[in-house]
Formats: structure tokens, sequence, C-alpha cells
């Protein structure tokens, strides 16, 4: 196997974040379910933009921010996704070249405008999306670049991209080829809701094709259809080769096998937008694991980087992590 030029590749939807302070009375008002992300169509997100209030613009989608993530911890990032040849599309991929991502996948000249996502954040902190998929969705074969795909050490996938054929296509290519190199391919279950529309093709990939799973626990129960969190531990413990599983508060558990690897949650002195706070935690995950670290420090470098970004607005990281993660003595 040849020498890997990059750490960890991530494949997602390319979504400029919409974030919004809003009581939880315009949630109910709009009548949303607090804490679920929905997709919405081009009318509706033109309705939420008018009445959501003052809000800010910020690049995110789950597994750009996740990208991001790993290049502030110093490691090696690529990421596909599809933009539109718009004035948001430039924007976003200036804020992942800026922040160290290689990011060349080609933006569409014609068709829907680059993604967004209008996030309300509620005073305690959670958040409900509401995504217009745009360009994203548009991702497809065509996109999945062979030669950074195999020197990638871990490909890593965003389970929204389940949503549309093509995309989902695009996936199992990129996992058919990482697996050919001898490469790592992983996938995060993304939203319970997305769980709840893909389960059994997500349990057909899990067992063939993926090595590390991420999950929180709403999203793990779901897939087994269970309320027993233990329960769904033994199971994804015969179904993968890892899973790293988070649990807020609770910290998060790793699943290997037989081993079961507990750590705590990094102190937070406040919660302010719990906004890609599972995208940062695999981030800091996958670059311990790219290093070859002990899992358990894996996992406490990415209950850092959640920590830190949910003490602020926006989901991707406002401190060099590699530095915070140096300074915390975890590398």
């Amino acid at each position: 196997m040849s020498a890997a030029k990059f750490d960890v590749l991530t494949i997602g939807n390319a979504i400029v974040d919409v974030i919004a302070k809003v009581e939880d009375a315009f949630v109910q008002q709009e009548q949303l379910v607090k804490g679920s992300m929905n997709l919405i169509d081009e009318e509706r997100a033109e309705h939420l933009y008018a009445v959501m209030g003052p809000a800010i613009e910020i690049s995110g989608g789950s597994a750009g921010n996740t990208a991001a993530g790993v290049a502030s911890f110093g490691g090696r990032a690529a990421y596909f996704g599809k933009v539109r040849a718009d004035q948001l599309g430039e924007i976003y991929r200036h804020d992942m070249r800026a922040q160290g991502v290689a990011f060349d996948t080609p933006a569409a000249t014609n068709g829907p405008a680059t993604a967004r996502s209008f996030i309300l954040v509620t005073p305690d902190g959670e958040r409900t999306m509401n995504t217009y998929l745009g360009a994203c969705v548009n991702l497809n074969v065509a996109d999945v670049d062979k030669a950074v795909v195999e020197a990638s050490q871990v490909t890593y996938m965003e389970g929204y991209l389940w949503d549309k054929p093509e995309a989902k296509e695009a996936f199992r290519l990129a996992a058919k080829i990482a697996k050919a190199a001898g490469r790592l391919t992983s996938i995060t279950l993304s939203d319970s809701f997305c769980v709840e529309r893909h389960r059994d093709s997500f349990l057909d990939l899990i067992k063939g094709s993926i090595d590390i799973v991420f999950a929180n626990e709403s999203e793990i129960k779901s897939l087994y259809k269970t309320q027993n969190f233990d329960g769904a531990v033994q199971a994804v413990a015969q179904d993968c080769p890892m899973a790293v599983l988070t649990r807020s508060e609770k910290g998060s558990l790793i699943v290997r096998g037989a081993e079961r690897i507990d750590v705590k949650a990094h102190p937070v002195r406040q919660v302010v937008d719990v906004t890609g706070a599972g995208d940062l935690y695999a981030a800091g995950f996958l670059f311990g694991h790219t290093r070859g670290l002990p899992l358990a420090t894996c996992a406490s470098l990415g209950s850092a980087a959640a920590a830190e970004i949910i003490s602020h607005t926006g989901a991707r990281p406002e401190i060099n992590l590699g530095q915070h993660a140096k300074a915390l003595g975890l590398i």
C-alpha cells in the first residue's frame, strides 16, 4: 500500500448554514420537531428566511465540518461535495480551502442553487435544522476522484447522502475504491430520522463495507429498533469492526468486538449551540486514529473538539484544535 496523501477524506452535502437564535414558541409555531433535520423545498426556504429574524451565514454541512475539524487539528483533509457556480458556492469553496481542506469537486454550472440549511437554535442550545438541498444532491459518481480516495487513510461518508440515488451511488463507489485500496471506510448515521428512512440499506452497508460507524445514542437505537442502548451496542458489535457512539453529557463509548471503552465528556462552561458537535467529535477521533493513538485518546480528542464547538454559534472551530489538544496534553 502506498503512503497516504490525506488522513481523512470526507464526502457529504455542501451546505451553507444560516443560523438564527429563536424561542421554543417559534419552533412550535412553524410546526417543527425540535432537534430534528427537515428537508424543505425552495418555497419553504424562502418563508423561513423571511420569518426567522437576524441570522449569520457560515459554511457547514456535516462532512464539511468534519473535514474542517481534521484540518484544524493539523491533519490532512480532503472533501467531496457539490456546490453551484454561484456566490454561495464560491464562498463555500473559499472557506474550505482557507481552512486547509483540499476541495476540488467541480461546481455545477446549471441547475439548483448552492444548498443552505436554516438552523434554529433555542435557548437550551438545541438546534432544529431545515435544509434546502439544492445543488448538493447532484453529487454523483463522476465527482468521485479515484486517486484521492486511494490516497486517503479513511474515507468518511455522511448518512444524509443516502437520500438521493445519484449521491448514494457515489457513496458506494467511494467505499468500493477505498476497500480495494486497503483503506478504511467510515459512515456517520447523521440523524435518527435519516436512519428511519434508510435502516435496511444502512445495515447492509455497515455489515458489508464499513470499518467504523459513528452514531449518537438515539441513532444507534433507531438503527436496531430498540430503546435499550446496551442491546444496540451488542448488535452493532456484531455488524461492524468498530462503533463510536456519542452520548452527550454521558460521554462516548467505543465498541470494538468485545472491547468497550467509556470516555467522559469534556467539560463545557456553557452550551450555546450544539450544531456540529457530532461532526467535530468525529474529526477529533479520526485525527487521533489516523495517527495510531489509543482509542481512549481518540475519543478524548473528539470530546474536546465537540466541547469547543458547542461553546459558540456555528459548526466550525474558532480556535486551533491542534494547539488546544496540546494544551490539554492529549497530543
